[in-house]
C-alpha cells in the first residue's frame, strides 16, 4: 500500500483558493476543500479551526495574487498608471470570483478609503506607481485613489454583468481620470 499523502496547510489554502476561483467564496467549506484535495475533512479541520480562519488566509493569498496581477503590465506604451487601471478591470473579467471575494464581500467592513490606501498589501502597487511617475508616496496615493475609484466602478459593473467591456472607451476614461488626478495634486 502506498504511503498516505500528508496534506499541508499550504495545500489546504491552495485548494480553497481554487474553490474561490471556480465557484466563489460562498462555496468555501470543509467538504468542498476536502473534495478538491481528494481527502477527508480531517486535514482541513486540523490546519484551520474555523472556516472563517481559512477564508481569512485565502483572502490574503488572493490579495497578493491580485497585487501581482496589477503590477504585471504587458503593454507599457500607455503608461504604468493606465496599465494598472486596465489590469484592475481585466482582473474583474478574468478572475470574476476572486474580484468579488476581494472587493464585494464584507472584508472592508468598518474601514475607510484612507485605511485601505495605507494598507500594507497595497504598497507594491503604490511603489510601482511611484517609480513610474516620480511623485511622493502621498501624492501617488491621492492619484491612485482617483484612478482606483474610477476603475473599480467599471470593474464592478463588468463583474456583475451590468456592462460590456470596451477597452478603447475605458482607456479614454481612465486617461481622463488620471490626468485630472495629476492636475488635482499639483494644485
Amino acid at each position: 500500500m502506498p504511503p498516505r499523502v500528508k496534506i499541508t496547510k499550504d495545500m489546504v489554502v491552495d485548494a480553497a483558493f481554487e474553490v474561490v476561483r471556480e465557484m466563489g467564496a460562498e462555496n468555501i467549506n470543509v467538504r468542498t476543500v476536502a473534495k478538491k484535495l481528494g481527502c477527508s475533512t480531517q486535514p482541513i479541520m486540523y490546519h484551520f479551526a474555523t472556516i472563517k480562519e481559512l477564508k481569512k488566509t485565502v483572502y490574503a493569498k488572493a490579495d497578493c495574487y491580485h497585487s501581482e496581477y496589477l503590477t504585471t503590465i504587458k503593454d507599457t506604451q500607455n503608461g504604468v498608471i493606465l496599465g494598472i487601471g486596465l489590469n484592475y478591470i481585466r482582473f474583474a473579467i478574468e478572475e470574476r470570483q476572486l474580484f468579488r471575494f476581494l472587493f464585494q464581500s464584507n472584508n472592508f467592513a468598518g474601514r475607510t478609503l484612507v485605511e485601505m490606501i495605507d494598507a500594507e498589501e497595497l504598497m507594491p502597487v503604490i511603489s510601482t506607481m511611484q517609480g513610474a511617475i516620480g511623485e511622493s508616496k502621498e501624492q501617488v496615493k491621492k492619484i491612485f485613489l482617483t484612478v482606483f475609484l474610477f476603475a473599480h466602478g467599471y470593474a464592478s459593473m463588468i463583474a456583475n454583468n451590468s456592462l460590456k467591456y470596451d477597452e478603447q472607451l475605458i482607456k479614454t476614461h481612465l486617461k481622463r481620470a488620471y490626468r485630472g488626478a495629476i492636475l488635482a495634486v499639483q494644485e
